[in-house]
């Protein structure tokens, strides 16, 4: 461990599973206490587990991102416990259905909208009024994605919510650079998630295929953009803001 949020105070949301998990998880090796938040109560459990397992300190949360009652208890919880947020990795999120533009529906398009674009905005919005309270500034990380750089086939309602990310994260860092709060965001490529290999099954051609939109030509691991996540809420990133960092082993460039 070399300490890079050491005595920090973090919340990670989406921390039951996958990027979520390893970044509750990293932000713990490298010195933070956590606020898990999900809406799997066991799968968050279960995360709080495994960081106490560790060594750790966490606590965990109930948190439907889509919904603001949710996000104000979750960092009314994260200070109840311990007295503070530094540190928002606001990872949370969903891929609902992939339907062409002419053949999407309403409710996913909703549906992408209340998660993945309207989540974001509430946990920035809720996470950056704490650290202003506070007065000492702090860092706020979005999940966005590759889809929120460039356009997917069939995943209209997603990519445009994930391009809404970096335009709130280019806003946000603007707004809160006076506070010295820091706002970045994260595009992942594809990553070795289970949420991923459900999808793909034991399909080897899909799996090819996308490996072969990476230049590195492999899927990345879920402690790839946890170690990422961490790093910009660090102090060694403290003069980045208003950047969405591409995780996706050189997708962003093939």
């Amino acid at each position: 461990m070399s300490g890079l949020v050491k005595g920090k105070v973090a919340l990670v949301t989406g921390a039951g599973s996958g990027i979520g998990r390893a970044s509750a998880l990293a932000f713990v090796r490298e010195g933070a206490k956590v606020l898990v938040a999900d809406v799997n109560d066991t799968a968050g459990e279960e995360t709080v587990k495994l960081i106490e397992q560790a060594g750790g300190e966490a606590v965990y949360q109930h948190c439907d991102i889509s919904k603001e009652a949710d996000v104000e208890a979750m960092v009314a919880k994260v200070v109840q416990a311990f007295g503070r947020l530094d540190c928002a990795y606001n990872n949370a999120g969903a891929p609902g259905e992939g339907f062409s533009i002419v053949d999407d529906t309403v409710e996913n398009f909703d549906f992408n909208y209340a998660v993945n674009l309207k989540g974001a905005w509430l946990s920035m919005k809720h996470t950056a009024r704490q650290m202003i309270a506070q007065g000492d500034g702090g860092a706020i990380v979005t999940t966005s994605s590759f889809a929120g750089l460039e356009g997917v086939r069939n995943s209209g309602a997603y990519v445009a919510a994930k391009h809404g990310v970096i335009g709130l994260t280019k806003t946000g860092a603007i707004e809160l650079a006076s506070k010295n709060i820091r706002v970045n965001a994260i595009c992942p490529g594809p990553i070795g998630t289970a949420l991923l290999q459900s999808a793909i099954g034991e399909n080897d051609m899909a799996r090819t295929h996308m490996e072969k939109l990476t230049v590195m030509r492999r899927f990345g691991e879920p402690d790839e953009i946890a170690n990422a996540a961490v790093w910009l809420c660090s102090d060694q990133a403290s003069y980045l803001t208003g950047v969405s960092l591409p995780v996706d082993g050189g997708m962003s460039v093939a």
